[in-house]
């Protein structure tokens, strides 16, 4: 049994040893704001912005980029929120 759960356990290494991330090919659109946004990547993929661009207006890019910060502690600095919920409101806001 412990022999099983030996190969087992090899066999999971090597796998997980394969799986490779795929890397985003979404590029933010240009615009006032968009070098601001573009911190946004440096913790999720930029393809999230779109994903949600459908329910978000200011106000909600607001709240997502202010949770970012407080809640997920994003590097970001608090004098880019509005520059950041702008352009996005702007180039993936609901409309």
């Amino acid at each position: 049994m412990r022999a099983a759960a030996m190969i087992l356990a090899a066999a999971a290494v090597a796998a997980a040893g394969t799986v490779t991330a795929q890397e985003s090919k979404f590029e933010l659109k240009p615009g006032a704001g968009r070098d601001r946004a573009m911190q946004c990547g440096a913790c999720h993929s930029l393809d999230y912005i779109p994903m949600n661009s459908r329910f978000l207006d200011k106000a909600g890019w607001t709240a997502e980029v202010n949770k970012m910060i407080n809640v997920m502690k994003a590097p970001i600095a608090r004098s880019d929120v509005d520059t950041i919920a702008s352009y996005l409101a702007e180039n993936y806001g609901k409309k």
